[in-house]
């Protein structure tokens, strides 16, 4: 345990304060056992894995902050009818995890390489791009259940997925979750296909149709080529890839608020809703990349300048140049189409 550690060095945004009580767990033994003594103490809790997800308060975190350290993955069983299960602890890195299983010939992660963070993160939001999201391949979820004290294992239907959602983020609290991740099992089917390609650009670029598979390799180096141009992958040399990777979540919408929109507008219809591009709305409200509050050349921060959804932290922001942006952004895309976007990250300690 340690004092004082800055929550801008646990977070690939960079920004936030202190943190009051800093304890970093590296086993499920020492993630229950820093749980229990700061409920116990009435101490807040914050969890972090990757920090990828997070936009804390320039004024820091008053409780406990844990950072889950776990790591490794094993395979449980591994079937040519069921495919393999592969139990991945919660702090092992996501990315190195979806670069195991394509090696592995575990099919179904490939499309969601290169995104950050920890894999225990992955089920809070549903994490998910180009068509894919964990959704599609967790069986159970094993969590400390702080109200209970116990542990619980959660099945894939137990978690209540939606878009960006689960039974683990909705009872959450301002980072705070009753369910702290613990173990995340994985149904993957075995091949050296990915799974079908959902994505048009991405079957584009794959010179497949949509629909089909690739080659799971080749899927994840394309995967990795398209966010890198995004800088949506970690690069410390690339400022634009100090973010929280998309600010804000595409907004899913009534019919009838999607038919006042211009017909150009891209859409997703869902049933009796219809999913929106935050990024076109974003556009075509007058932001481009490299936004920012101020044109002296010397921003703190700025959208993004190789695409909207990003805030980033071109060197030196605080927490509040980051939500000053997000404001603007929100406020200005409400005015032009009457539409609120809602943050993706978890804001802690702070709010727009």
């Amino acid at each position: 345990m340690s004092e004082k550690v800055l929550l801008s060095s646990l977070t690939t945004l960079g920004v936030g304060g202190p943190a009051a009580t800093f304890v970093e767990a590296a086993s499920e033994e020492e993630i229950i056992a820093a749980v229990v003594t700061a409920d116990q103490s009435g101490t807040a809790l914050l969890i972090v894995g990757g920090g990828s997800n997070l936009v804390v308060a320039d004024s820091g975190f008053t409780g406990t902050v844990l950072k889950i350290a776990s790591q490794g993955f094993s395979a449980n069983s591994q079937d040519s009818c069921a495919g393999a299960s592969v139990v991945v602890q919660a702090g092992h890195n996501w990315d190195d995890f979806v670069h195991q299983s394509v090696l592995n010939a575990w099919s179904g992660l490939e499309a969601l390489s290169g995104i950050p963070g920890s894999t225990g993160a992955t089920p809070v939001q549903n994490v998910g791009a180009y068509g894919t999201d964990v959704a599609q391949s967790i069986a159970a979820v094993r969590v400390w259940d702080r109200e209970k004290n116990a542990v619980h294992t959660f099945t894939n239907a137990e978690l209540k997925f939606g878009y960006r959602d689960s039974i683990i983020k909705a009872t959450s609290d301002n980072g705070s979750p009753r369910y702290v991740v613990l173990t995340v099992e994985f149904q993957l089917s075995l091949g050296r296909m990915s799974a079908p390609v959902k994505y048009q650009e991405l079957a584009r670029r794959l010179d497949v149709e949509v629909g089909a598979r690739a080659n799971s390799l080749d899927l994840r180096r394309m995967v990795l080529s398209l966010r890198a141009s995004k800088g949506m992958v970690l690069d410390a040399a690339d400022r634009d890839t100090f973010s929280t990777g998309s600010f804000f979540t595409n907004p899913i919408v009534t019919s009838v608020v999607a038919a006042t929109l211009p017909q150009e507008a891209p859409r997703w219809v869902l049933g009796e809703s219809v999913k929106l591009s935050a990024a076109w709305l974003i556009e075509q409200a007058g932001f481009s990349r490299g936004f920012a509050l101020s044109h002296d050349g010397a921003a703190p921060a700025s959208l993004s300048t190789k695409h909207t959804l990003a805030i980033t932290n071109r060197g030196g922001a605080r927490a509040e140049d980051i939500l000053a942006i997000a404001r603007e952004v929100r406020d200005g895309v409400e005015r032009r189409f009457g539409i609120t976007l809602e943050p993706e990250p978890v804001l802690v300690g702070c709010s727009l």
